[in-house]
């Protein structure tokens, strides 16, 4: 299951918080893959720089807004030599700008109506995912859909990043709802359980539309 064991636990739902990256749109690690493949670098290689010091390396820091985009590059791109590979840390960055999903924005749609919607990203201060890189067709789409949320907590102004426990229970005092009577979806595992630790019921989104019907069992009425 992907879902947490907390669902099996009946309870009021009354707000649901995304992710965005890798929930609203496609996930990057398929933009990863792609450059990977380009460069001959081997598959996964970025994702384990990313996941190796995890809270201090250029990642992290570039998700609390402790470096700019240019120092960002050049510290992700010294971790990739140390880890035995040239990759850019621009091209990196243009992997972030995935697709939106249109399912989940008609779920989104029809949970506002019936319960509170929020977000939680970890980002960069220049845009969700890499807002450089977007066109400005798809940064105007992404404008509507962060729109829809009541609330959004964005790591890099808050200087908290998943899966820090206390972005999440920022994300609940705003919406003055205890973590108890939310929902919340992400595609890194990783996120989801300091969530489900809360109180959450966490879905880890792998297939989007698997996710769907999960967060419907959930809410008890159809997002479709």
């Amino acid at each position: 299951m992907t879902v947490s064991d907390s669902l099996k636990t009946s309870r009021k739902i009354k707000a649901v918080l995304f992710d965005f990256g890798g929930v609203i749109t496609a996930s990057p690690f398929e933009a990863f893959t792609r450059y990977e493949k380009a460069v001959g670098a081997p598959d996964g290689i970025i994702r384990a720089i990313n996941s190796t010091n995890p809270n201090e390396n250029a990642w992290a820091q570039m998700e609390r807004n402790e470096v700019s985009i240019d120092q960002f590059c050049e510290l992700f791109e010294q971790e990739a030599i140390e880890a035995g590979f040239a990759l850019s840390g621009q091209s990196v960055l243009q992997c972030l700008s995935g697709d939106i999903r249109p399912q989940m924005v008609t779920a989104l749609n029809v949970l506002k109506d019936n319960v509170r919607v929020g977000c939680i990203t970890n980002n960069m201060k220049s845009g969700h995912g890499s807002g450089m890189s977007r066109t400005e067709d798809q940064a105007s789409a992404v404008a509507e859909v962060m729109a829809l949320f009541e609330v959004v907590i964005e790591s890099a102004k808050v200087g908290l990043r998943k899966p820090d426990p206390r972005i999440y229970q920022l994300a609940c005092d705003q919406m003055e709802i205890d973590p108890t009577e939310a929902v919340y979806l992400d595609d890194l595992g990783i996120n989801c359980k300091p969530a489900a630790a809360l109180g959450m019921s966490a879905i880890k989104v792998v297939d989007p539309d698997i996710a769907i019907q999960e967060l419907e069992q959930l809410v008890g009425f159809s997002l479709s």
